[in-house]
């Protein structure tokens, strides 16, 4: 049967089958944003020790305890992806509300102490992105140029017996899902690689591709924070969060393919997903002056990981241009992130000049994801129990490292009522420059994927700055960020049979960046 032929197929895995995320798509989840209050973007985050910001109810709890009035604030922002190729599904440019909390300062009956409490909304991922590539497949052989494909992966992937279950005779069984492999060499297998009457399979070369997919959506955090300050030397503060989770992206990847007999001349994948859920996490923190008299502050911080229960649905479909199948589930997962610890520091020379330096790390290669076992009713409560995949476990130790931020910032006091700031954010890159999405991994991470494309981001770099103005009781801020990251992207593994050069599928990798533009407002009252 050749490819002539495509047939719509539904390619659904067992819809009761436990599952869990894979590498590339928990980092999207796990990683986090400069985002907040426009005075604490504004000096680059660089506020964890200094403190009296909102936004360090996420960051330092203990910079709630700096308070000595209560306060409500919120933010909103426009930000815009500098240099995004147009695509029908994205938005380049985005209005984004940001932020929305508040504090209720108490002081003590002498006023030396305070017993401080706050909540604060903000989006610590804003997921909002085009990402565009293109690039030529072929590489010299003893025998003429090899060329490369997709569906070439899943066709050296069923040759190696890495595609189940298989039959005694190492043949794949053409009437069940291929439940040890993704949901693209299924559909593969099913309408392109079939079994034709001579008994062979077929897989279609191809000369380049274009890929195009929107991402879009966030990460809300809701956190809850009790701080209390002792003599004005001691700061402590515990904060509670509360994590929503809303990504989808929407893509399309498209080969060119070499001549063969059925004239095909593109192949296109469209892919949708989306990823809901929630998490938790706690934050404790604590600022500590030395020295009695000096404006010198020691800012300590730990976050515990948040632990995300999720859910993820897709939809994907192969299209030859008049004839498509496709392939869509749906199913939960847990992901726990890293612990973070953190050090920062603080200097204020009188009231005119204030200096921040913040430094956080994070192992990424500790995520974990987890299989869920399902669970059972006791009287009327239910109990899910699940177990970590050991195997995607040790490929995000092998993809993902330890991640570094610097902050520092300053804020100037031009007068009592206007307010300079400046700051530059930092954070080394998450992905090992190896790294790859490995279909070939035992897990069930791997069979539920529909997508083979990654990209290893480097280091992301943030400029910021902006101004303040307070009168009486209210105080307006804004505040200016630019972000940049590159990153190498790869349609697919490559993937070698070491014998045969014919049997090579080399991808190269294509570099391309992020580069985004935020302008934000905050608004504040004192009370």
């Amino acid at each position: 049967m050749k490819i002539k032929y495509f047939l719509m197929a539904v390619a659904l895995l067992s819809a009761g089958q436990a599952a869990a995320q894979e590498t590339y798509e928990n980092a999207k989840i796990a990683g986090e944003d400069l985002n907040g209050t426009a005075r604490y973007v504004g000096m680059g985050g660089a506020l964890d020790a200094l403190g009296a910001d909102i936004s360090t109810i996420g960051s330092n709890p203990a910079g709630i305890a700096r308070f000595r009035k209560s306060k409500i604030e919120g933010t909103v922002s426009v930000v815009s992806q500098a240099n995004a190729a147009e695509y029908p599904h994205g938005d380049a440019t985005k209005v984004s509300f940001d932020q929305l909390g508040g504090v209720w300062a108490v002081a003590s009956v002498d006023g030396s102490s305070y017993i401080n409490a706050g909540f604060n909304f903000h989006k610590s991922r804003n997921f909002n992105l085009i990402l565009s590539a293109d690039d030529m497949f072929g590489r010299p052989s003893p025998d003429g140029t090899v060329y490369a494909s997709q569906n070439k992966l899943t066709y050296m992937k069923l040759n190696n017996g890495l595609l189940c279950p298989m039959d005694d005779n190492g043949r794949v069984y053409i009437d069940e899902p291929y439940s040890s492999c993704n949901q693209l060499d299924d559909i593969y297998v099913r309408n392109l690689l079939y079994a034709a009457g001579d008994g062979q399979r077929y897989f279609y070369e191809a000369s380049g591709y274009d890929f195009d997919r929107a991402h879009k959506g966030y990460i809300g955090e809701y956190d809850f924070n009790i701080s209390g300050n002792i003599n004005d030397r001691v700061y402590l503060g515990l904060t509670v969060g509360l994590h929503d989770v809303h990504y989808e992206h929407i893509g399309d990847y498209t080969e060119m393919i070499q001549s063969n007999p059925e004239n095909i001349s593109k192949l296109n994948v469209y892919d949708e997903r989306r990823i809901k859920g929630q998490g938790a996490d706690v934050k404790v923190g604590a600022i500590f002056r030395p020295i009695e008299y000096s404006p010198l502050l020691i800012g300590v911080t730990v976050h515990t990981p948040t632990w995300y229960d999720l859910t993820t649905s897709n939809y994907t479909e192969i299209s030859d241009g008049n004839n498509y199948a496709w392939s869509e589930e749906s199913y939960d997962y847990k992901i726990y992130t890293p612990w973070k610890f953190g050090l920062s520091a603080g200097y204020t020379v009188g009231k005119q000049l204030a200096l921040g330096f913040g430094f956080d790390y994070a192992d990424y290669g500790t995520i974990r994801t987890r299989i869920n076992d399902g669970g059972e009713y006791y009287f009327y409560d239910y109990y899910e129990s699940s177990h970590n995949d050991y195997n995607m476990n040790e490929h995000t130790k092998r993809t993902l490292k330890g991640v570094s931020t610097i902050k520092v910032g300053a804020e100037l006091k031009v007068t009592p009522e206007l307010a300079l700031r400046a700051g530059y954010n930092y954070a080394t890159a998450m992905y090992e420059k190896d790294g790859f999405k490995d279909g070939t991994i035992q897990s069930n991470g791997s069979y539920i994927s529909t997508a083979t494309d990654f990209t290893n981001w480097k280091d992301t770099n943030r400029f910021t700055c902006g101004l303040g103005y307070s009168t009486g009781k209210f105080n307006f801020d804004i505040a200016y960020q630019y972000s940049v990251a590159k990153g190498d992207f790869c349609p697919f593994m490559s993937y070698t049979d070491g014998q045969y050069y014919d049997f090579d599928n080399v991808a190269n990798f294509v570099e391309v960046n992020n580069k985004r533009h935020q302008l934000m407002c905050t608004m504040g009252f004192s009370f």
